[in-house]
């Protein structure tokens, strides 16, 4: 039997390269769009992302970041911040509470990264990786009794590559690890600032390949969303249907366009949306009733789409304080984007948005606005009085990628108005970048 990897193009007209300037065979080792995406992105007239020169981009950035601090390097966990750095991806989930994967960024540009030890190849597609290790793994149940060895020994290769890449530079940045190996980098001389700081200020501003790729995530993640309103208009009516049957059609749409996950179960139905964040179940959705989700959706190129929809499923018409909640919550995120361009500070946005009404204000979402990019990220938007005041004490940057939240939640109510955009800040203003409709009969309009 011939073992032998199938190298045929994946598309015979498209020639060598796929228009994301990766090859076009079927062996891609990255997680990628599938053709369906490519299909629907084609006929939307998209500009595809170069993804080489994403990468370059990433590297770039972050290599200026460490520099400008004067750090030897940025060592990270996060799996979230090894995507940015390295564009790979291995068991991202399992990842994020088994820490077994790590990448070095030197001062110099030169990266390192640690992977499982069966899989060293996963990012070898990227030749900015400069080498692939193993031996990063400092939990519990990968290494038991032995952590302090394990750690001690993961400790000595990076110092061996600072000594080589940084000389005589002792200042590094980490994000997120474990406590053993905090303790071996201090312990050999190491002076660790938080690599977080830097890395969520880095992914903040989106460069040009970056924000293609978003528009293609964006027209993904839409369509799926169409799949699954019309799969709930369609079949809830004829009775049966569960919260989680409607939402397992998000996933699913979401995985044959090449997304990756869903970070949350925010689908809620009739009563069960207030209070919200109860997460999606078995109930039941009976007809004439609201469903509110919000997508959390990492999607096409690892770029997370984090959009809501409120929408009401029925032959009758929705109750006129559900209707006025809609119409309330549409205005809400539309008057606050309207505040958005380069230059303006995150206090401001705080202190000038839009009010919501005293019915609604107990109940309201966590947060104004906050940054979206390969998951939700960093600025944080708060609104009046949270105590965070000066906490984000910075400027919108061109670039920049936002989400723009309303919930709309009457205290002691039995429904929930959920609504979210996701915009791109330019220079004179700002771009919304999501396309979906608001329900024409939650806006009174049928």
């Amino acid at each position: 039997m011939n073992y032998s990897r199938d190298r045929r193009k994946i598309d015979p007209s498209k020639g060598v390269m796929l228009g994301d300037n990766t090859p076009n065979d079927n062996d891609r080792i990255e997680i990628g769009p599938t053709q369906l995406a490519f299909r629907e992105w084609e006929a939307a007239g998209l500009t595809l992302p170069d993804l080489p020169r994403m990468r370059e981009f990433r590297l770039k950035r972050l290599t200026k970041f460490i520099q400008d601090r004067d750090y030897a390097g940025l060592l990270v966990f996060d799996p979230l911040n090894i995507r940015y750095a390295t564009d790979s991806t291995n068991m991202q989930l399992w990842n994020t509470h088994n820490p077994f994967r790590a990448t070095l960024i030197c001062a110099d540009g030169y990266m390192v990264m640690w992977d499982y030890k069966n899989s060293p190849f996963l990012s070898e597609f990227n030749p900015l990786v400069r080498e692939q290790r193993s031996g990063a793994s400092m939990f519990y149940f990968s290494v038991g009794d032995r952590i302090t060895e394990a750690a001690t020994k993961f400790t000595n290769e990076v110092i061996d590559l600072l000594n080589e890449h940084a000389p005589g530079n002792k200042r590094l940045a980490v994000d997120k690890i474990m406590i053993d190996g905090l303790r071996a980098l201090e312990s050999a001389g190491l002076e660790v600032f938080p690599g977080e700081e830097l890395t969520e200020k880095c992914r903040a501003v989106k460069g040009p390949d970056e924000i293609l790729a978003m528009r293609c995530a964006s027209v993904a993640c839409e369509a799926a969303v169409k799949e699954m309103e019309d799969f709930a208009r369609e079949a809830i009516p004829r009775g049966g249907v569960s919260e989680d049957d409607v939402w397992a059609i998000l996933h699913k749409a979401n995985i044959e366009r090449g997304g990756e996950w869903i970070e949350t179960r925010l689908l809620a139905s009739g009563p069960r949306t207030n209070p919200w964040f109860q997460e999606c179940g078995p109930r039941l959705i009976s007809n004439n009733e609201i469903v509110s989700f919000d997508t959390d959706l990492v999607g096409a190129y690892g770029i997370c789409i984090d959009i809501s929809r409120s929408w009401w499923i029925g032959d009758e018409k929705p109750p006129a304080d559900m209707i006025y909640a809609m119409q309330h919550g549409v205005e809400h995120i539309q008057t606050n984007m309207e505040m958005l361009k380069a230059g303006v500070s995150i206090n401001d946005l705080s202190a000038n948005g839009h009010v919501l009404d005293p019915q609604f204000q107990k109940q309201k979402y966590s947060c104004m606005m906050h940054g979206v990019g390969l998951c939700d990220e960093w600025p944080h938007v708060d609104y009046p009085g949270t105590g965070h005041e000066d906490a984000f004490d910075y400027e919108l940057e061109a670039g920049m990628t936002l989400c723009v939240e309303a919930l709309v939640s009457p205290e002691g109510g039995d429904f929930s108005i959920k609504l979210e955009d996701q915009v791109l800040i330019t220079e004179d203003g700002y771009e919304n970048l999501t396309k979906y409709p608001f329900d024409p009969a939650l806006m009174g309009q049928t």
